[in-house]
C-alpha cells in the first residue's frame, strides 16, 4: 500500500491577497479532502512523532546535546527503521506502513509490535481489521491476566545486584475468590544477563559501565519467591496497581515487543526498577513515572513515585522464609529457645522427657518453631538430607498427638515499609575542629543509607554508601580541601545466636585524607574485614571486625602501605536517636611501620525521617602524637 502524503501545516498567522482567492478554491477543497489522510503522519498542534506517548513507546530519551531523540532499546530488531533508534520520525513511519501490510503471522509488523498497532490505530483512525497472530494470542492467553502488582524484595547485601532491592511485576489471574493461588501468576522483570561464571566484583563493574544487555523476561511467581524468600532471605512487599483492564493489556501488549530484546543494563539508573517504570507509563500515559529519574534509580525509590502518582490500589507483605523462621523461634520462652536448638542439632530427641515434659500448647509451639527451622536450614544451608528427614519426620510425629493448639501467628507486618523510610539522597552540613584547625564541612551522598541514619525502613546494621563526597573548608588558611571520596562502603552487622551464625563483614574503596607523618594528603584506599555480631538488646549490639587496609600514594615511602587492624564496638538503632561508638586500630607494615589507634563516639538525633542532627568525636594516636577532632551538623534527606 501507498505511503500516505506528508502534512505540512501552513503557518496560522499568514495572510493571502484577496486576488488570489479564486486560485486557491480548487487548493482548500484538495485540503478538505485529503485532511484525514494528512493527519495520519502529524497532529494538528505537533507532529504525531514527537508525541510524548509515542516516545516512551519506543524508549526515546531527549539527546543531551542537540534536539534530537535516542532510543535505549539496543537491539536492531526493536526498530522497523534503519533509522529508528534516533528518529521518532522514520521509526513512526515505517510502522505506519508496515501495519497496512496484507498479511498476517509471527512476522507481520502488528504481531511483531502490537502496542504500536492499536496506538496508532487509536491517534490516526485507522480501521482495526481482524488479523491472526496466534504466538501472541497464546502468549497473552497463557498469561491471563486482570491486574498487575508491582512487587519489592527487600535489600540483598550479599549480592551487588541487590544491594538496593529489586522490583518486578506479577501478572495476576482474575480471582474469583479467596483461593486462587497467586503464586501460580507470572512476572515480569528485567535484570543484566551476566555470565554464570562472572564475579561479584566482575558484575558490579560491569554493570556501573553498561558491560551487560538486560533481558525483559517472564517467569512464574513461585520461582521468584524461592529465590527471594525461600534462598536469599528477602522480605516481599507487593504493591496491587490500579490499572483498569485496558491498561493491563496495553502493558502485556508492548512486554510482548520488548520480550528477550537488549536494552544495556546499568547499574544506577537504566536497571530493573527503571524498564518497569517504563511499562507503567506506557500503560497508563501521562504518569511521567521516568521524569522522576535524575542520576540513578533506587527501586525503594521507585516504589515511592508510584505511591505518590497515586497508582497503588493495595499493599501486601509476605515475610521470608528467614522472617517466619526467626519470628517462630523468638516466640519461644528463653529456657524452649536453647531446647529448640539442642533438638535441631541432634542433642535432644523430639520424644524426650525434657520435651514431654512440657504443657501441650509450648510442647506444640516448640516442635513447630523447630520444625520450620530444620526445613529452613535444609534448604537455605544445604544440611545433610540423611540427617534433616529423619529429624523431621520425628517432629511432624510428635507434633501430631497435640490436638487443639494452633500453630504460632505469622510475623506481623512491619510498622514502617522500605518504602516508607527516610530518602536515599543526603546532603550535611557541619563545624568543626581537627586538632586546632577550624572546618566546615559540606557533605553530598547520592545513596543510601549508613547505620546511624533513621533505621526505620531499613535493614538492622545495614551500612550501603555510594558516591559520598565530603568538602572541608578551613578557616585558619581560608583552604579547601576534599577530605574524603567514597566509591563504595558496605558494611553488615548481622548479629548471631544459636540458630543463625551470619558473618559480619565490610569492604569499601575510594579516597582520603591520610597523616604521612609531616603532612594530611588524599590517596586512594581499599579496605575490608569481617567479624562477627551479639545481640545486646533489641536494638542494641556488640561487633568485632578483624580488618584490612590499603594505600597508594606517592607521599608514602614505598608508594603504599599495607595495615591488618580491627574494630571493636557497640551499635545502637531507634526511631529517636542512633549511637556507635568503639575503638579501631591498626599496624602500618609496609611503609611506616607504625600503629594508629583511634577510639571513636558517633550519634544522630533523628528529627522524623527528613532530618538529623548529628556530633562525632575520635581521638586518635598516630606517629607518637595524639590528635581529637570533633563536628557536629545536621543531614537532610531528599
Amino acid at each position: 500500500m501507498a505511503r500516505f502524503p506528508r502534512l505540512i501545516i501552513p503557518d496560522r498567522n499568514s495572510h493571502l491577497p484577496m486576488g488570489n482567492t479564486l486560485r486557491i478554491g480548487p487548493m482548500m477543497l484538495w485540503l478538505i479532502i485529503s485532511l484525514p489522510l494528512q493527519a495520519q503522519t502529524q497532529a494538528m498542534d505537533e507532529p504525531l512523532h514527537l508525541d510524548p506517548a509515542w516516545l516512551t513507546l519506543i524508549h526515546y530519551q531527549p539527546d543531551k546535546f542537540g534536539n534530537g531523540h535516542t532510543s535505549q532499546a539496543d537491539d536492531s530488531e526493536f526498530f522497523l527503521s534503519e533509522n529508528g533508534k534516533t528518529s521518532p520520525k522514520a521509526e513512526l513511519e515505517a510502522t505506519l506502513d508496515a501495519i497496512q501490510k496484507p498479511g498476517g503471522g509471527a512476522d507481520h509488523a502488528r504481531c511483531r509490535f502490537p502496542a504500536r498497532d492499536v496506538w496508532i490505530r487509536k491517534h490516526l483512525d485507522l480501521p482495526a481489521a481482524a488479523i491472526e497472530c496466534p504466538d501472541y494470542q497464546e502468549w497473552k492467553n497463557t498469561l491471563n491476566t486482570e491486574s498487575v502488582t508491582l512487587v519489592f524484595a527487600a535489600s540483598y547485601l550479599n549480592s551487588p545486584s541487590s544491594m538496593f532491592g529489586h522490583t518486578f511485576l506479577r501478572l495476576d489471574p482474575p480471582q474469583e475468590d479467596e483461593k486462587t493461588n497467586l503464586l501460580l501468576a507470572n512476572t515480569i522483570s528485567y535484570a543484566a544477563d551476566a555470565a554464570a561464571h562472572d564475579s561479584e566484583i566482575m558484575f558490579a563493574y560491569r554493570g556501573i559501565f553498561g558491560g551487560y544487555p538486560g533481558i525483559t523476561t517472564v517467569q512464574p511467581y513461585y520461582e521468584k519467591i524461592r529465590l527471594y524468600s525461600d534462598i536469599e532471605h528477602r522480605d516481599l512487599w507487593e504493591y496491587k496497581l490500579n490499572l483498569n483492564q485496558q491498561e493491563v493489556d496495553f502493558m502485556l501488549a508492548h512486554a510482548w515487543e520488548i520480550r528477550d530484546r537488549n536494552f544495556d543494563y546499568y547499574f544506577f539508573d537504566e536497571n530493573c526498577a527503571y524498564r518497569l517504570l517504563a511499562l507503567i507509563d506506557i500503560a497508563r500515559p501521562g504518569t511521567d513515572l521516568l521524569g522522576e529519574v535524575s542520576t540513578h534509580a533506587i527501586p525503594s525509590d521507585t516504589v515511592r513515585w508510584v505511591i505518590d502518582k497515586d497508582l497503588v490500589a493495595d499493599v501486601h507483605y509476605r515475610p521470608s522464609a528467614a522472617t517466619n523462621v526467626a519470628h517462630s523461634l523468638s516466640a519461644l520462652p528463653k529456657p524452649n529457645q536453647t531446647l529448640a536448638a539442642a533438638i535441631a542439632n541432634g542433642y535432644v530427641a523430639p520424644n524426650s522427657n525434657e520435651v514431654l515434659a512440657l504443657p501441650p500448647q509450648e510442647r506444640a509451639h516448640l516442635l513447630d518453631a523447630t520444625y520450620d527451622y530444620v526445613r529452613y536450614k535444609s534448604e537455605a544451608d544445604n544440611w545433610p538430607r540423611e540427617f534433616a528427614a529423619p529429624l523431621s519426620h520425628s517432629l511432624l510425629r510428635e507434633r501430631s498427638k497435640i490436638d487443639g493448639v494452633a500453630p504460632l501467628e505469622q510475623p506481623a507486618e512491619p510498622e514502617v515499609r522500605d518504602d516508607q523510610g527516610h530518602d536515599t539522597f543526603r546532603i550535611s552540613s557541619s563545624a568543626g575542629q581537627l586538632a586546632h584547625r577550624e572546618f566546615t564541612q559540606l557533605t553530598f551522598r547520592p545513596a543510601y543509607h549508613d547505620v546511624l541514619d533513621p533505621p526505620a525502613g531499613y535493614r538492622s546494621g545495614a551500612q550501603l554508601q555510594f558516591l559520598r563526597m565530603d568538602a572541608r573548608y578551613y578557616t585558619d588558611n581560608d583552604e579547601l580541601q576534599l577530605e574524603q571520596l567514597i566509591g563504595v562502603e558496605i558494611r553488615s552487622l548481622s548479629p548471631r545466636n544459636a540458630f543463625f551464625s551470619p558473618l559480619s563483614w565490610q569492604v569499601g574503596f575510594g579516597g582520603r585524607r591520610t597523616d604521612t607523618g609531616y603532612k594530611r594528603v588524599l590517596t586512594p584506599y581499599l579496605e575490608g574485614g569481617t567479624g562477627g555480631s551479639w545481640s545486646l538488646g533489641k536494638r542494641t549490639q556488640a561487633f568485632a571486625i578483624a580488618t584490612a587496609d590499603v594505600e597508594i600514594d606517592d607521599d608514602l615511602r614505598r608508594g603504599y602501605d599495607a595495615a591488618p587492624g580491627a574494630d571493636i564496638g557497640l551499635l545502637h538503632q531507634n526511631d529517636d536517636f542512633s549511637l556507635t561508638a568503639g575503638a579501631k586500630t591498626k599496624a602500618w607494615i609496609v611503609s611506616s611501620q607504625h600503629r594508629q589507634d583511634q577510639v571513636y563516639a558517633k550519634g544522630n538525633w533523628h528529627i522524623g525521617r527528613e532530618f538529623s542532627l548529628f556530633a562525632e568525636f575520635t581521638r586518635e594516636e598516630h606517629y607518637d602524637r595524639y590528635q581529637s577532632t570533633w563536628q557536629a551538623g545536621f543531614h537532610a534527606y531528599f
